[in-house]
């Protein structure tokens, strides 16, 4: 990217069950260091930054697994948001994976509106989800098109929100809304 500003960010989250540390930078190759003692969860995590493009260095350290998801998808969808700054975005984007037997479709809109959809057959991992977008402020939907294999169907669905992902968040030379952009004011 020339002559912009790189999109990148680089958080901390801590509390007494988890330490997290996350960078990431949007315009990657897919890289990733992951250091995350969940084998399942790492394995999840360098799949996302993977297909959607960025390249990740991430730390979590946690008491037990429930935490450990949870702080890691707060932490990274946090990543995500804080990435793509406040410059316009494509903001809507479907894929859809097939993996083995599974088949599945996400849909993606970074509108800060967050919401859920999920179909997902694995409980651990329908909670990442949702506290990934509910901290990236998107609306997403996972289908599960058909497949038996929970491993199959949890992957492609990661597969499928990184692909969204890149495509979503490509800059764009207008705001993407009738409504044009949201302003805030306090006081």
């Amino acid at each position: 990217m020339k002559n912009r500003k790189a999109r990148q960010s680089s958080i901390t989250r801590e509390t007494k069950e988890t330490t997290i540390k996350v960078k990431l930078k949007l315009e990657g190759a897919g890289r990733s260091k992951c250091a995350i003692p969940n084998q399942f969860l790492r394995h999840m995590v360098e799949t996302l930054a993977k297909y959607s493009g960025a390249d990740l260095e991430i730390s979590a350290k946690g008491d037990m697994e429930h935490h450990l998801v949870e702080d890691v998808a707060i932490t990274l969808g946090r990543a995500y948001r804080e990435a793509m700054g406040e410059m316009p975005v494509k903001r809507i984007s479907s894929a859809t994976v097939p993996m083995d037997e599974a088949l599945v479709q996400v849909t993606v809109d970074l509108i800060d509106r967050p919401f859920i959809h999920l179909e997902l057959p694995d409980e651990m991992y329908e909670h990442f989800l949702r506290s990934f977008t509910m901290e990236l402020r998107a609306t997403v939907h996972t289908v599960v098109v058909r497949g038996k294999d929970k491993h199959h169907i949890v992957e492609a669905t990661f597969k499928a929100l990184g692909l969204c992902l890149r495509e979503a968040m490509v800059p764009a030379p207008t705001t993407m809304s009738t409504k044009s952009s949201v302003k805030w004011r306090t006081g």
